[in-house]
């Protein structure tokens, strides 16, 4: 709060923030100080799901003036290397990245970032769905790393907002069936709001056992399979699911070493995929916001002004809604 309000680059833009989301992350971060080896050395702001408006630009910048609304994108390359070259800057090793040490995020009421990574926001397109363009940039790069297509069927693990994100985009990228699964009733329930065909509660199933549910609810095995828990379980029954050369897809995170059954992808060339947060999202995230192919406004479960930010993170931290959105413009009321 008593930070001075930083000056933009030639290349910058001085932005008053308005929705901020709250991840799983920063709730990590403020948790337990790190996130592998990702360590918390220094006092650090949080946030990278964000929008706001520009009220200053460098004079380096056409695209954006003062009064324009946008949609943050929070890791920006510091150099021109071989992943940038190659359209895959998300994997450049010196990448600047919102709230992830040592770089302070966006989690306040003024931040400067770099204007090739704001992106203007079209009028119907609200301050909230920009920040959920963030959260969303993740079903869009994993969905596209799965190779859904028209026609596919897909196992979602996990009805978390990332599980949700990708249900989202899976249906629209043309996916014929999605199941998802969760051991919470009221995630999966939005599952089934924001678009799920088929729902499974897990309780104390097998990974074998569960993937003969989804094999039963699909009426085959999907061709692709999203896991977003990172839970070991989940990962093994990721595995057994997946149709015989289809593809698994990993984007929860969770412990750095887990027991899977690897021969069985491998004898039935099961893909496995990961993937690294996101690249070249934003524009297709606002182009299907603004023309109203995809809504993402059922996500948003809880809001709170800034002050309130403690409130917020304990609601997220015990699990309760889906996204937990922080308004930082005491102003400004539009949503």
């Amino acid at each position: 709060e008593n930070r001075p309000i930083p000056e933009p680059g030639p290349n910058e833009v001085l932005l008053r923030m308005h929705s901020v989301g709250i991840c799983g992350s920063d709730v990590h971060y403020w948790q337990h100080g790190r996130i592998g080896d990702f360590v918390v050395k220094d006092p650090m702001v949080l946030g990278h799901e964000a929008s706001g408006t520009v009220i200053k630009a460098g004079s380096g910048v056409t695209h954006l003036k003062p009064g324009d609304r946008v949609a943050i994108e929070p890791g920006v390359p510091r150099e021109m290397d071989e992943f940038c070259k190659t359209g895959r800057y998300n994997l450049s090793p010196t990448i600047f990245f919102c709230a992830t040490p040592p770089d302070d995020g966006n989690l306040c009421r003024y931040y400067k970032h770099s204007a090739s990574y704001c992106y203007k926001l079209p009028d119907n397109v609200t301050f909230e769905e920009g920040a959920l363009i963030e959260p969303l940039s993740v079903g869009i790069h994993a969905c596209k790393r799965a190779g859904v297509t028209l026609g596919s069927k897909v196992f979602v693990s996990g009805s978390g907002p990332i599980g949700l994100v990708n249900v989202i985009v899976a249906k629209m990228m043309g996916a014929a069936a999605v199941v998802i699964t969760d051991l919470s009733a009221i995630r999966l329930q939005k599952a089934k709001e924001v678009g799920a065909d088929f729902t499974i509660q897990v309780k104390n199933e097998t990974p074998q056992e569960v993937a003969s549910k989804v094999e039963t609810l699909l009426g085959c095995m999907p061709e692709i399979t999203v896991e977003c828990t990172g839970v070991q379980a989940c990962i093994q029954a990721g595995i057994y699911a997946t149709r015989s050369g289809g593809t698994l897809v990993l984007v929860g995170l969770g412990p750095e070493m887990v027991t899977v059954p690897i021969v069985n992808a491998a004898v039935r060339e099961v893909d496995i995929r990961g993937i690294f947060r996101y690249c070249n999202t934003w524009p297709v995230a606002i182009a299907l916001l603004a023309s109203k192919r995809i809504n993402v406004k059922p996500l948003v479960t809880h809001r709170f002004p800034l002050e309130k930010a403690l409130e917020a993170f304990e609601i997220t931290k015990r699990g309760e809604g889906v996204k937990v959105m922080l308004k930082c413009d005491p102003t400004d009321q539009n949503p």
